[in-house]
């Protein structure tokens, strides 16, 4: 999910930033041209967390800008199909619930949210009908994804769900952990009576 990437680029630095030291004009036109950069090969670049070597500057006439050979390593997001992240709901509309993930968010369509017959309430929620677990802004909820679009590179698409075990909302998760001990329990009882009995 969170990588960081070593890249290397021609850089160009303007003529405004000419009275700073090298490095720090560098790092500045670096972070002006990849900040909240995005492609389908680096994902959401975050921040660049450091240059580590700086070429000759070259000028090329007309320009008036330097042209430095950079190496430098950015701190990206990159989404992957199947994996499971942690998130915060956003926002709920009619047709499902956006979760915010770091500095994306991701859409979980009402059916994607819980193995029940799911409606939407005015009060923004989402209500099982027959579970009777509620969906609303602010749950911290665990998610897979099932989908990414970078089709518009400015608006990449993410889709989640959470209709398999162990996802969903964080309680729910641990309902249903605590269910399955209990089970467990129930189940040891039941063969060490069977044991007893054939005795």
């Amino acid at each position: 999910m969170y990588y960081k990437i070593e890249l290397k680029d021609r850089v160009r630095v303007p003529p405004n930033l000419f009275n700073l030291d090298v490095k720090e004009s560098v790092i500045k036109s670096i972070k002006k041209k990849y900040d909240g950069y995005i492609s389908k090969d680096l994902g959401i670049v975050i921040d660049i967390s450091g240059v580590k070597e700086i070429g000759e500057g070259v000028i090329i006439p007309g320009d008036g800008s330097a042209y430095y050979e950079a190496v430098f390593e950015v701190m990206s997001f990159k989404p992957e199909l199947q994996e499971v992240i942690l998130g915060k709901i956003r926002d709920i509309v009619d047709f499902g619930a956006f979760i915010t993930l770091g500095p994306i968010d991701g859409m979980i369509h009402i059916s994607q949210t819980m193995d029940d017959f799911v409606s939407f309430s005015k009060e923004k929620s989402l209500a099982g009908k027959e579970s009777k677990k509620s969906l609303k802004v602010n749950d911290v909820c665990r998610a897979r994804i099932i989908a990414v679009s970078f089709k518009d590179p400015l608006n990449p698409k993410l889709g989640l769900t959470m209709r398999q075990q162990g996802l969903g909302r964080l309680d729910w998760i641990e309902e249903e952990e605590e269910e399955k001990k209990e089970e467990k329990k129930d189940i040891k009882k039941v063969t060490k009576k069977e044991t007893k009995k054939k005795k």
